[in-house]
């Protein structure tokens, strides 16, 4: 393809980005920290680490089949829209219901619930962009797509911490906004590529080595996130003894953003206009761990404001590049939900792997300092990882 998407598609991929992303981003830190609490302060730390681990294992498998399925839908109204609406339905109903718990077996199967539909959801939106995005053009519509999820961060926290704070009002205000904003996604007229039955792709699993590094870089960097952020709520009070750590993360969050949106765009283009992705991957993914170093050597709150401004910038210019690159290295074109789904197991396993292994280095290696370190080790494993890629420069 070489035809450029137009400015109005960009806008409707990217607020359904945002709504998926508001969904899926707020509640886990804030809305699930605090309700959790609530509900058994003793064991807070340990259930919400099981929760977040069972919802991330669901949409290990979620994802893919998803996408599998999404690649070989016929709907005249297209192989991703109907995917897309149907996803948004059943998160918003799940979010809604989850601000109606009072146990941790309630929470439990309705964040679950909210993770495998906007997994689903996933798996749609990302295979828009190789579907309809020519190659010259991806950096720069990744870096938007890439951007709703601080500015997510940055809405979704405020409004729960600042406008609706109570449980119920809060998650039903997330819910309703995520619907809203998925919908000029599935009434875009301009994003209608279909099959008829006989063009349905076989089932069936193709690798390359690229992929497989590129696999690997983006779960050293995502792992380095999750290891980073799950416990930041709980670090911010324990340690840092912030006196009201919700608003003291939604600051955090403003900062990081102030990063993370200038230079995705200018990544982004930079990326496109060059050619080039793996160089900006590298240093990328050194930036978020010096960002994690900070973290865990300073254990103040002026290391964790030089943190999030560090983490801002290398993230940011992660998010745009990395989601290009990836497109370049899918093996099928017939499977690109698919493959994006499995790639995505990437950003969800660290998930389910992040509340175990933070745990043990928590309880067992002396708390906080040595897990922001082990999250710095990780970005940097990352940077390694992308080296050996060759399809992409």
């Amino acid at each position: 393809m070489t035809v450029p998407v137009t400015r109005r598609w960009i806008g409707a991929l990217s607020l359904a980005t945002f709504g998926m992303s508001i969904a899926v981003l707020t509640p886990i830190q804030v809305l699930l920290p605090l309700q959790i609490e609530a509900i058994d302060p003793d064991g807070k730390v340990l259930a919400l680490g099981w929760i977040t681990a069972a919802a991330a294992i669901v949409s290990i498998v979620v994802c893919p089949i998803a996408g599998a399925l999404s690649d070989r839908t016929t709907s005249r109204f297209g192989r991703r829209r109907p995917w897309v609406l149907g996803s948004g339905l059943a998160c918003c109903a799940a979010l809604i219901a989850l601000g109606t718990q009072h146990t941790i077996l309630g929470v439990a199967v309705l964040w679950i619930t909210v993770q495998a539909a906007t997994n689903a959801l996933y798996a749609a939106l990302s295979a828009a962009v190789p579907d309809q995005v020519p190659v010259q053009q991806r950096g720069v519509v990744s870096a938007f797509v890439g951007l709703p999820l601080p500015l997510s961060l940055i809405a979704g926290t405020f409004v729960v911490s600042a406008v609706v704070t109570d449980q119920f009002g809060a998650y039903l205000t997330l819910g309703l906004a995520e619907l809203a904003f998925v919908l000029p996604f599935v009434l875009d007229p301009t994003d209608r590529p279909h099959l008829v039955d006989t063009d349905r792709p076989r089932l069936r699993l193709r690798w390359t080595s690229d992929l497989g590094w590129a696999f690997g870089c983006r779960f050293a960097i995502q792992l380095a996130n999750a290891v980073g952020t799950l416990y930041l709520l709980y670090y911010l009070r324990d340690v840092v003894h912030r006196a009201d750590p919700a608003m003291s993360v939604f600051l955090l969050i403003l900062i990081y953003t102030a990063g993370v949106v200038p230079a995705s765009i200018v990544a982004g283009r930079w990326s496109d206009r060059s050619g080039r992705r793996k160089p900006f991957v590298i240093v990328s993914s050194v930036v978020v761990a010096s960002a994690m170093l900070v973290l865990g050597l300073g254990n103040s709150w002026p290391s964790a404001l030089l943190a999030a401004v560090l983490m801002g910038i290398g993230y940011g210019v992660y998010l745009a590049v990395d989601n290009a690159l990836i497109t370049q290295v899918l093996p099928s074109d017939a499977d690109r939900a698919r493959d994006l789904g499995i790639v995505n197991i990437a950003n969800t396993a660290p998930q389910a792997i992040a509340p175990a292994l933070a745990g043990v280095v928590i309880t067992s290696l002396g708390g906080y300092t040595p897990l922001y370190l082990l999250a710095g080790a990780c970005g940097l494993i990352g940077a390694a990882l992308i080296q050996p890629v060759r399809s992409v420069t």
